[in-house]
């Protein structure tokens, strides 16, 4: 969260950019290329759903907690269609399984990787690491909102949101120092994912792209 914008395309201070460095940005497909209407403007809201997962299932989906200084809330992340709610289900864990790996200081995480694959995996381990090599972990939360879902032509899931970082800070385990997000436009973003779903049922992440201040 407080990592150098190393991996950011826009320019940020060093000591304020948090999740601006672009988690998993790059490798793959540009999911972007798959355009979902109303996916920058904000499209339409539906009812709050919760930020914690249904119980494991038989696919062997791994529980995934964060801790209680951080918290990830899902707004309206939910869909009437059950294949487009399941593709919802599995980018939701993706991201809270990213957030977990850092918070325990994981980048090899087992959940994480069973959210992802390819460059994927690879980008999100990069960025996981950003953290731990620094002893930084995550505190207050993020808004996870405005999902725009669908099934492209190729049997991929393309999913867009919107992440609000402004309330979210990291904090360094050895110093106690905490670094808290800039209250700027900025510190919003839209990530861009494309999902493939596996043998098993499950919707691994193949590509993700951000884009700072991109749900304004």
């Amino acid at each position: 969260m407080n990592r150098p914008a190393r991996l950011v395309v826009v320019a940020l201070t060093a000591s304020t950019a948090l999740l601006l460095t672009a988690c998993g940005s790059g490798g793959g497909d540009d999911s972007s290329s798959d355009k979902i209407k109303g996916a920058d403007a904000g499209g339409e809201k539906t009812s709050a759903s919760p930020s914690a997962p249904a119980s494991q299932d038989t696919t062997g989906r791994p529980k995934i907690t964060l801790s209680k200084d951080f918290q990830a809330n899902f707004e309206g992340w939910t869909n009437s269609d059950p294949k487009l709610q399941a593709i919802l289900n599995d980018g939701r864990e993706e991201l809270r399984s990213k957030y977990a790996a850092i918070i325990e200081s994981n980048p090899d995480s087992d959940a994480v990787a069973f959210y992802n694959s390819g460059t994927s995996l690879a980008s999100a381990r990069e960025w996981i690491k950003s953290f731990t090599d620094t002893d930084d972990g995550l505190i207050g939360k993020v808004t996870v909102y405005n999902p725009q879902v669908h099934i492209n032509d190729s049997g991929s899931g393309v999913l867009f949101y919107c992440v609000d970082e402004r309330k979210a800070s990291t904090k360094n385990r050895k110093t106690g120092k905490v670094t808290t997000t800039p209250d700027k436009p900025e510190s919003v973003l839209q990530y861009r994912a494309r999902l493939d779903k596996t043998t098993q049922g499950v919707w691994k992440n193949v590509s993700l792209t951000t884009a700072a201040g991109g749900c304004n």
